[in-house]
């Protein structure tokens, strides 16, 4: 039982370590321009059922290195695999869940009538990437039952604060601005993701409303159907940071 341990212990951790390698890889490649997002997301996706298998196979040896007193390099092998392969394992498991969760949606506004409007950003689109325009009623109607408490933000505070808060919340936010137009009360700004590299744009309009401040906000992927609630999630967040900001 002991070298079985052992054996199921250095395998299970050295596919382990092999998924978790793959799965950075697949997001990595698209960064960098090797293969289409689409690769990476289905090898994300078929990685998930290695990765369970490995966790299996790990958790067994785990359970086996156990009971054996002369197992403890084995005991710790086999939870470091089961640590790895669990958490590549549900990565895409998690991703999933969100999609089938969620609309296949990925233009987020907070003003459904009259979406703030993209204009620096506009040339920075790829011919391949979605157009800066709205997608339409039908994705707002997708949005407001998807995410029914997204809404304008009015604050008392005077524009010019407002629009200087909203400036330094982005920037906290970690995205790069693109243009700030302090006549026309816009802010436009990009988000990068991480592993994959995805960028989604967003833009702030700020204006005067009946002596206090109305804040406007819209989120758009540039590629890809289904955001996984990603641009929702930059709003609220957005919204909640600058309404701390400038009282």
């Amino acid at each position: 039982m002991t070298k079985l341990a052992k054996l199921l212990s250095l395998v299970g951790l050295a596919v382990a370590i092999g998924c978790a390698l793959t799965a950075l890889g697949a997001g990595l490649g698209y960064r960098f321009g090797w293969w289409h997002y689409r690769s990476g997301i289905a090898t994300l996706a078929n990685l998930f059922w290695v990765a369970a298998g490995t966790a299996a196979v790990c958790a067994v040896a785990v359970v086996l290195a156990a009971t054996r007193a002369n197992a403890r390099r084995a005991l710790v092998m086999g939870l470091a695999g089961l640590a790895i392969a669990g958490v590549t394992a549900w990565v895409p498991y998690d991703l999933r869940m969100t999609a089938s969760a969620l609309p296949s949606i990925h233009d987020i506004t907070t003003d459904l009538a009259d979406p703030p409007k993209f204009v620096r950003v506009a040339a920075l689109r790829k011919p391949d990437d979605h157009p800066a325009t709205y997608d339409g009623s039908k994705v707002g109607e997708q949005q407001q039952k998807a995410y029914p408490d997204l809404a304008s933000l009015v604050l008392k505070a005077p524009r010019d604060k407002v629009f200087a808060a909203a400036q330094g919340v982005l920037a906290s936010m970690g995205l790069e601005l693109v243009e700030a137009d302090a006549a026309q009360g816009r802010i436009e700004a990009t988000a990068t993701s991480l592993l994959f590299g995805f960028k989604d744009d967003v833009v702030v309009r700020i204006a005067d409303d009946a002596g206090r401040t109305k804040v406007d906000v819209r989120s758009k992927s540039r590629v890809g159907r289904n955001d996984f609630g990603v641009n929702a999630k930059r709003i609220r967040a957005f919204q909640a940071k600058l309404q701390a900001a400038a009282g």
